[in-house]
């Protein structure tokens, strides 16, 4: 795989498929960082493509292109916050968080009653993680709401895999002690976090 350095040295040099990849590689990370800040809400994507963009024109002053990922992170932030800023009074019209998931023959012979079952579980756990310490929320909802693997999150984040690791187990002991508490009977026996279930 083309390393991010080598996509920022061509996309300075003209080529838009190399931005086009770095796009790609970073586009759930990013959907991700957006909604971490602003909910479930449309503009989500507004947000997502104001951080590309931004990152697009501001290229040539990137002076490490190994850490893309980070800085591509700070400007997503920077450009939630501020969309917070100026839209605080009309965060009304809601969309889920687009999943890195296939779509399976199961999920489409779901009833209303399984449906209901699933965005139920959801929220729980989308109220556990808004609970968390703030460092811990991105990684959590980069692992497990987006499927982001652990080198992912590092290159993303800036942070060490052994850094997201504990980051990562210290969420699921808090997650698992907070949903044991708000409904003892919807945790799983073994006392682990049933992420894959409750977006199934």
């Amino acid at each position: 795989m083309t390393d991010d350095a080598e996509l920022v040295q061509r996309t300075i040099d003209g080529d838009t498929e190399a931005y086009g990849e770095l796009v790609s590689r970073y586009q759930s990370a990013v959907y991700a960082t957006a909604y971490h800040y602003v909910g479930r809400h449309g503009s989500v994507e507004d947000i997502a493509q104001d951080a590309f963009l931004a990152a697009y024109k501001s290229l040539a002053g990137l002076k490490d292109p190994v850490r893309f990922g980070p800085w591509l992170k700070e400007i997503t932030c920077r450009t939630a916050a501020n969309w917070l800023r100026r839209n605080a009074k009309r965060l009304q019209n809601e969309t889920p968080l687009p999943h890195r998931r296939e779509v399976h023959i199961e999920d489409a012979r779901e009833g209303p009653a399984q449906v209901f079952e699933r965005a139920e579980r959801i929220e729980r756990v989308q109220r556990a993680i808004d609970m968390l310490p703030e460092h811990y929320r991105l990684p959590v909802v980069l692992r497990y709401l987006q499927d982001l693997s652990y080198s992912e999150i590092a290159q993303f984040t800036g942070m060490s895999r052994d850094e997201v690791r504990g980051i990562l187990y210290r969420a699921g002991r808090q997650l698992r002690q907070v949903l044991a508490e708000r409904d003892a009977r919807d945790t799983p026996e073994q006392g682990d976090v049933d992420w894959h279930r409750a977006r199934k």
